[in-house]
């Protein structure tokens, strides 16, 4: 049987802390994943726009096998800087990979494009480095979910996205989802309120409005027109013990999720990419069987994240889309 953690977020994986930042003027903002202790990461890209900081060291060949802290922003190529001011923060705290006598923060990092939103981009310097360091700083077990964060000027093809995140219990481990979602496409099918991830809807965590009664596979997938930029980037976190290898598998196999709740997905114009962590707190009781469970479970778990991003986004001044409540209300 599988549930949703105490939380149903993320951070049910013990250890994990998610900390958020963010400037409503500008309509963006940073969310962060720190653990106690370094943890194993991965990562894995399908969309064909990604923009990403350190993550050619996760690849499971390379020297590095651990990650300090996993970030999410808006800004585009100016949100890479919101990794600096976790990186800096982190040295401060004495966290980081041992060189001599110096530590390097291993802070991978990947955006989305968030610059036209309605928000003002006119500033004077570049924001990032300091809302990384207030992410990290304000890290906590319990966050909040839709506008918030990376998820802050989040848009979806005709409605806002936002920041989501979910968590499932099976055989005593637990695996989470966190996702800034950004998307090309649509979360909900037609022109109705129901999602697409709705068959994996678990305890009405997005309304419980259950799935459409149908639709046209023939038609056109609408898309967000004009001249936008888009990405979903997401995390998927277990406390089992994977190998770099294992960790990055369960990535791959998180996209289905990505696949399941937004329509269509990784696209040539999105930069749909999954990031994975494991804390190590719990050995594999078989490692064949469970892997392949942890990946369901990613997918599963991302899928569940992605439809709660969009149905906690709430409606700001000066928005150029509706939130989900503001069109469909609460059912």
């Amino acid at each position: 049987m599988i549930r949703p953690g105490q939380r149903n977020l993320i951070t049910d994986v013990p250890g994990l802390r998610v900390g958020q930042a963010q400037d409503d003027t500008i309509k963006t903002g940073v969310t962060v994943l720190v653990s106690d202790r370094p943890f194993t990461a991965g990562v894995h890209v399908m969309g064909g726009a990604p923009g990403t900081r350190e993550t050619d060291l996760l690849a499971p060949d390379k020297t590095v096998q651990e990650a300090d802290a996993l970030v999410l922003s808006g800004g585009s190529a100016f949100g890479l800087d919101a990794a600096s001011g976790v990186a800096d923060a982190l040295r401060a705290q004495g966290r980081g990979f041992a060189v001599g006598n110096q530590t390097v923060p291993i802070v991978p990092a990947a955006i989305l494009f968030d610059l036209i939103n309605g928000g003002q981009k006119d500033w004077a310097e570049n924001p990032y480095k300091r809302l990384g360091a207030e992410a990290l700083a304000a890290a906590d077990r319990q966050f909040s979910l839709g506008s918030h964060g990376a998820g802050t000027g989040a848009l979806i093809a005709d409605l806002k996205g936002g920041i989501g995140s979910a968590s499932a219990v099976w055989n005593g481990i637990t695996v989470g989802a966190l996702v800034a979602v950004n998307a090309l496409g649509r979360v909900t099918v037609g022109d109705g309120p129901h999602f697409w991830a709705a068959p994996f809807e678990l305890e009405g965590e997005f309304g419980g409005r259950g799935p459409a009664a149908g639709f046209n596979p023939a038609a056109i997938p609408p898309i967000k027109g004009g001249d936008t930029r888009n990405t979903t980037i997401a995390i998927v976190a277990t406390d089992a013990a994977l190998t770099q290898a294992q960790a990055t598998r369960m990535a791959v196999a998180a996209h289905d999720g990505m696949a399941r709740a937004i329509y269509p997905s990784h696209t040539p114009m999105d930069g749909d990419l999954v990031f994975s962590a494991a804390t190590g707190a719990r050995p594999l009781s078989d490692p064949v069987a469970t892997p392949l469970m942890l990946g369901h479970l990613a997918a599963l778990c991302l899928s569940r994240a992605i439809a709660r991003a969009v149905y906690a986004a709430r409606s700001t001044a000066d928005d150029i889309l509706p939130s989900y409540v503001e069109r469909f209300g609460v059912p």
